[in-house]
């Protein structure tokens, strides 16, 4: 997508401890009323939604306030069950800023938002990464992944690119709302490694010597 095509106003999906990021795509379950609505209306123009993470994960509050960032998604696939659901999948596009929320007589949250600090991520650019740097994550990772029930297909993940893993992994694994907003905001993939990095060391100390997982 060209930068100029982006638009200032989208629908978000507030989903706690979600995230998706620019350039993988993720498999959604829909079936509240108004995200129905949200589909919809998306699938008749642009198909673009946007994920969002709200600051608590309390379910019970109906505008939860939202993050700053977010990611802007598109839907590449959609199929409608016979319960009346909606199964679709999202690609990752780019990141977004929050500007202010636009009241509308819709159901779904509506955000108006800004792209600019986040043109980069729409370029297939090669960062210098290799696999090696990974291995110590991937290593603390499973650790993480099998010790709280877990289970990831690595052998797979080995195949992709290395910003297609390192974004895969930062979405699947168990770390806290505040930890995977942190991932979604880190400048690049590198800063995206270190962080995880240093999530990863806080748990290795803390949580693989607690006994009970919380």
């Amino acid at each position: 997508m060209k930068k100029e095509n982006l638009p200032n106003k989208i629908p978000v999906f507030p989903l706690s401890n979600f995230i998706i990021f620019p350039k993988t795509t993720v498999p959604l379950n829909i079936f509240e009323p108004r995200y129905i609505d949200m589909i919809n209306d998306s699938m008749k123009s642009n198909k673009l939604i946007g994920m969002i993470q709200p600051k608590t994960s309390n379910i019970k509050q109906n505008k939860p306030e939202l993050h700053g960032v977010g990611c802007l998604g598109k839907i590449t696939s959609f199929r409608e069950t016979e319960d009346g659901r909606y199964i679709i999948e999202l690609k990752g596009l780019i990141r977004f800023r929050k500007v202010k929320e636009i009241i509308t007589e819709n159901k779904y949250r509506v955000l108006e938002v800004n792209f600019e600090d986040f043109f980069k991520d729409l370029v297939n650019e090669k960062e210098d990464l290799k696999f090696s740097d990974l291995e110590l994550i991937f290593k603390d990772l499973k650790s993480l992944f099998e010790k709280r029930g877990f289970i990831i297909n690595w052998k797979a993940l080995e195949k992709q690119s290395l910003d297609e893993t390192i974004n895969a992994l930062a979405m699947a694994s168990p770390f806290s709302l505040e930890e995977k907003q942190i991932l979604l905001e880190a400048e690049n993939l590198d800063s995206r490694k270190e962080k995880i990095s240093q999530i990863l060391s806080t748990y290795t100390f803390d949580n693989f010597n607690n006994t009970t997982v919380q």
